[in-house]
């Protein structure tokens, strides 16, 4: 998990305000891609993804500018790898496909847990139907 953690530090410390903005833009499109993710090997993906798009979205409208822009960008980065045609694996790969994107996102909540459980809290969510623990 060190290396994907890793993975994510470098993706995240590229997120500039501008790359921010313009992934804020795609949100609507995006969340429309994201509920169609058909992934039953990783059942919460959808509803993380949709979170971590709930978090750009707040931030970029000043609705949660108390949230890390660590947090963000790498919440940002999460987004644009699961949105990507080209992975670590292929999405298309039976039963396997997902799982990357599946680990990014996890790696996201995992290392920003504090700020995003808070953001979570904040705006009506239970932490625990967000996590990997649900």
């Amino acid at each position: 998990m060190a290396e994907l953690a890793e993975f994510v530090h470098r993706g995240a410390a590229k997120i500039t305000p501008q790359i921010l903005r313009g992934v804020f833009k795609k949100l609507p499109m995006l969340k429309v891609e994201f509920a169609q993710i058909h992934a039953p090997k990783f059942p919460h993906l959808v509803s993380q993804l949709q979170f971590l798009a709930n978090v750009i979205e707040d931030f970029a409208e000043d609705k949660a500018d108390d949230l890390p822009y660590v947090a963000v960008a790498s919440a940002c980065y999460a987004i644009i790898y699961a949105q990507r045609q080209w992975d670590l694996i292929p999405d298309n790969v039976p039963d396997v496909g997902m799982a990357d994107d599946s680990g990014v996102v996890r790696v996201v909540l995992i290392e920003h847990e504090r700020a995003l459980s808070k953001y979570a809290q904040k705006i009506g969510m239970t932490w625990r139907a967000i996590t990997v623990e649900a």
